[in-house]
């Protein structure tokens, strides 16, 4: 079996090696250095891709495979004619993400927090044909048929099933101001909402709608597993239950930036929109994602992980880690060193070849 090439792709408002910023601040490892520079020391071959920080999940996977094939982003005749926007994009001829990729690739994806939807859509794009999207000199991720290429997929507290921190506040019987938040909190919240400012997008064709709940589960229903790729998923928690059964950030832990998010998220229960009732099981999260929403997506086969016993297609969840959104990024201002984290996970998945 070929040797595997471990890709990493980041959430939300990210950014990778194709951006200026990474090289003074890599998002995979933070202040604790460049975790791929580490990893590669060990004698892994990993990469730190760039896809849209705030587009959907589609958008991002069609310009994951760009960067991988060295080309132009496609994405699609019948889909940019859908959203209203260009059918082509960024252009990564003659600068691919790794050196080769063929039928003798064989791909480990990491995705953090959004990127574990867009590696989902990148790998069923890979194995799956999309006919409508060809159109003239189509892209050959519409052909599908590249499905052996994905060894792994590794999710990081991913909203699998969508997070209720986008739900919680178009439920008409969810008074998010009945939520107390400490004055510095509040403060902090406004700055990360100034950071994840977007650019213009259409609504249903970024990040956030992809988010929504009830658009996260149609998205289940679409991505289907394939028997040939071994998954894994990894929830994460910092947060406490109260005697009313809400739950609350832990201070020491959670980035003060997640903690008024946290809050709402900890205090919401309701339904959304699309009738799909959210329950205390979901007041638990790690200050951006439900944990219970980061352990395996709905509608998908799954089971606890078992060194003994890693089952191909299937969702294979780790044990809940007692980490906020970004520790396992490095940390933010909560310095976390992940270099073992990731060793270890690398380490089992080379001894299933």
């Amino acid at each position: 079996m070929s040797k595997l090439t471990y890709i990493f792709v980041h959430g939300l408002s990210g950014w990778g090696s194709y951006d200026s910023r990474y090289e003074k601040m890599p998002y995979w490892g933070m202040r604790n250095g460049d975790l791929m520079v580490q990893l590669r020391e060990l004698g892994y071959d990993c990469y730190a891709a760039s896809v849209a920080p705030h587009d959907s999940a589609y958008d991002r996977a069609c310009e994951l495979y760009a960067q991988l094939a060295g080309t132009v982003t496609d994405y699609g005749r019948n889909h940019s004619g859908k959203y209203g926007h260009d059918r082509y994009g960024r252009d990564f001829s003659g600068k691919p993400l790794i050196p080769d990729f063929n039928d003798d690739t064989r791909l480990v994806l990491f995705g953090h927090s959004f990127g574990g939807a867009t590696i989902r859509t990148f790998a069923h794009l890979m194995e799956h044909d999309l006919k409508e999207e060809a159109g003239e000199d189509p892209s050959p991720l519409f052909k599908g048929g590249m499905g052996n290429r994905i060894f792994a997929l590794v999710t990081i507290a991913a909203p699998h099933n969508g997070t209720t921190a986008y739900d919680l506040y178009e439920d008409p019987d969810f008074d998010v101001n009945s939520v107390r938040i400490p004055l510095i909190e509040d403060l902090a919240g406004n700055i990360r909402g100034k950071v994840n400012a977007q650019k213009p997008l259409p609504f249903n064709d970024r990040a956030d709608y992809d988010m929504h709940i009830d658009n996260a589960l149609r998205l289940n229903e679409q991505l289907k597993l394939s028997d040939n790729v071994y998954y894994f998923s990894q929830p994460c928690e910092m947060s406490r239950e109260k005697e009313d059964g809400t739950h609350v950030p832990i201070g020491k832990g959670m980035e003060l930036i997640f903690r008024r998010s946290s809050r709402r998220i900890g205090a919401y229960k309701g339904k959304t929109r699309g009738g799909f009732i959210i329950d205390e099981s979901w007041r638990q999260n790690d200050g951006l994602v439900n944990t219970v929403s980061a352990c395996y997506p709905l509608y998908n086969d799954h089971k606890d992980f078992d060194p003994a016993s890693i089952e191909k297609g299937k969702w294979n969840v780790f044990k809940t880690r007692h980490a906020d959104h970004m520790a396992l990024q490095g940390g933010l201002t909560k310095r976390t060193e992940v270099l073992p984290y990731y060793k270890e996970i690398i380490e089992m998945i080379s001894s299933l070849k």
